[in-house]
């Protein structure tokens, strides 16, 4: 109980663009870190979501940042690898729209990650900017394939890819490009809800840009809401200064902040505000106060 009242706190004041709210880092099938789960409820199908997201929404957890919509089409890839579902798009679009409703009908928002691609990178985006470089209509035949199968099963989030895919634009990493983020994921593909950057602090982004210029650029590129993982409150509060700067300056329009926050309400409002069947209580106190939840509640008390 006390965790879950902590991170919906958190929740209620949490910046609106800079998104570090609680979530989950799953990674689609990675292993819970405190509470594994039972034999059986692994792969093909949604038991292993529906297990994870009823402990997670019990603990106060409203955001996955999973499933992995990657394709394995790369075995040298260095940072994918079996974070991937399959091999094939048909295959990690199908597993993913499972994940996806496995997590978001119990209260989870699923976010598909990373746009427009990165299995078939040969490069750690965290200590390099990978390249991807296929043709436009490659890209549209295969790595976007789960994405719209996510769209269609309509998840809530979208995180997009530090990887530079130079026959969409030479120039800008995909998080930071117009013609990749508005123009490809939001007017071709139709994606309404809300689109994340990756960590600004990965080597990808930061080995180039100050993590306030790429968050800047980011929002301008079309993204809603920016990962900031370090911590650091000094380096949150830069870009946040930033981007009022960058708006007065008329670098970035009012209006596009606008729609940001206007998708980050309505993401909120369906996980957050949505009423919560009896069965669901029931399974919470089921589930509040067990073991696994106090070793997390006691390891994040060591930081306080």
């Amino acid at each position: 109980m006390r965790l879950r009242r902590l991170l919906l706190a958190l929740v209620a004041v949490a910046p609106v663009l800079l998104l570090r709210a609680p979530a989950a880092h799953a990674q689609g099938f990675a292993l819970e870190r405190y509470e594994p789960p039972p034999a059986g409820a692994w792969f093909f199908g949604v038991n292993h979501p529906w297990y994870s997201s009823t402990r997670w929404f019990a603990g106060g957890i409203t955001l996955d940042y999973a499933p992995v919509l990657d394709i394995h089409t790369n075995p040298k890839n260095p940072v994918i690898g079996d974070r991937a579902l399959a091999e094939d798009a048909d295959g990690v679009a199908k597993l993913g729209a499972a994940i996806i409703r496995g997590l978001q009908d119990n209260g989870v928002a699923a976010c598909g990650k990373h746009f427009p691609g990165h299995g078939d990178t040969s490069v750690d985006s965290h200590l390099e900017l990978p390249l991807v470089e296929h043709p436009p209509d490659r890209i549209r035949r295969v790595e976007c394939v789960p994405f719209r199968e996510a769209i269609r099963t309509d998840v809530a989030f979208i995180m997009t890819a530090h990887v530079l895919v130079p026959s969409f634009d030479e120039e800008k990493p995909a998080t930071l490009s117009p013609r990749i983020v508005q123009a490809l994921l939001r007017d071709e593909l139709k994606f309404q809800g809300v689109i994340l950057s990756d960590d600004l602090e990965m080597k990808a982004i930061a080995k180039t840009y100050t993590v306030p210029d790429a968050g800047v650029g980011a929002i301008a590129a079309g993204c809603d809401g920016l990962l900031i993982c370090s911590g650091d409150v000094d380096v949150q509060a830069e870009t946040l200064e930033a981007l009022v700067y960058a708006v007065e300056k008329q670098k970035v329009p009012y209006k596009r902040l606008e729609d940001a926050l206007i998708r980050l309400r309505r993401a909120k409002e369906r996980f957050l505000a949505a009423p919560v069947s009896s069965q669901k209580v029931s399974r919470i106190r089921q589930v509040l106060g067990c073991d696994a939840h106090r070793r997390i509640v006691d390891e994040m008390a060591r930081y306080l």
